[in-house]
């Protein structure tokens, strides 16, 4: 199993995309979470298309994109065109979800099922080996910094036994409250995508990307 940091740049300074990203890459992460949030599926609005376009032509990380946004369908393709490479689309904005993650596949990119906290691991059951990732939010979503919910890792254990037993390879994303402190205990619980906002891009970003992935690295030869 590959374990994975995905550094979301929500929280990175907006007035330095570039280098905050270079920073992360330049202590081994390979991916970078991009929230879009609308105001309307969740509380805060973020960024959209042109950001991601302009960060593209100044990074070569995977653009692991993550659409809090309601009518997901709508921008599928455009967000493609703006240089996502994984696109998540969360399973109480997307009702035809089998629709959705084939949608994602027909552009060429791995599609991704978000659920909520409260969101039961149920609404997975018939659409789980379509899926190439499913994020688990660990916070309720819409605003970095919230703290880590003590009952997701149940949660994730749960989804790991569920991939496990149908003989899957689903990466299990995980987004929400993680920092070091916490790292092990949601790396031991099944996840292996990890979403490190304020954690990461709080002060030096490089230094602190580096003692994530100085974690991973760990549990991958442990495992």
């Amino acid at each position: 199993m590959e374990y994975i940091i995905s550094p979301s740049i929500l929280a990175a300074d907006f007035g330095h995309l570039a280098r905050e990203a270079e920073a992360v890459e330049k202590a081994g992460a390979r991916y970078l979470h991009l929230d879009v949030m609308d105001g309307h599926f969740v509380p805060s609005i973020s960024f959209g298309l042109p950001l991601i376009a302009s960060l593209r032509k100044q990074s070569s990380l995977i653009f692991d994109v993550h659409l809090m946004i309601s009518d997901p369908d709508r921008y599928l393709e455009a967000f493609a065109r703006a240089g996502a490479d994984v696109i998540t689309v969360h399973a109480e904005a997307a009702p035809h979800l089998d629709r959705t993650l084939a949608a994602i596949h027909g552009l060429g990119l791995k599609a991704g099922v978000a659920l909520n906290p409260a969101t039961p691991l149920s609404v997975l059951d018939w659409i789980l080996p379509q899926a190439d990732m499913v994020l688990l939010m660990t916070v309720n979503p819409g605003f970095g910094g919230q703290q880590y919910l003590d009952y997701c890792d149940e949660k994730i254990k749960a989804l790991r036994e569920m991939v496990s037993v149908r003989g899957l390879h689903t990466d299990i994303e995980v987004d929400g409250g993680i920092h070091l402190g916490n790292l092990e205990r949601v790396l031991a619980a099944g996840a292996n995508v990890i979403v490190a906002g304020s954690a990461v891009f709080g002060a030096d970003p490089e230094g602190q990307a580096r003692a994530f992935m100085k974690i991973l690295r760990k549990q991958a030869e442990e495992a």
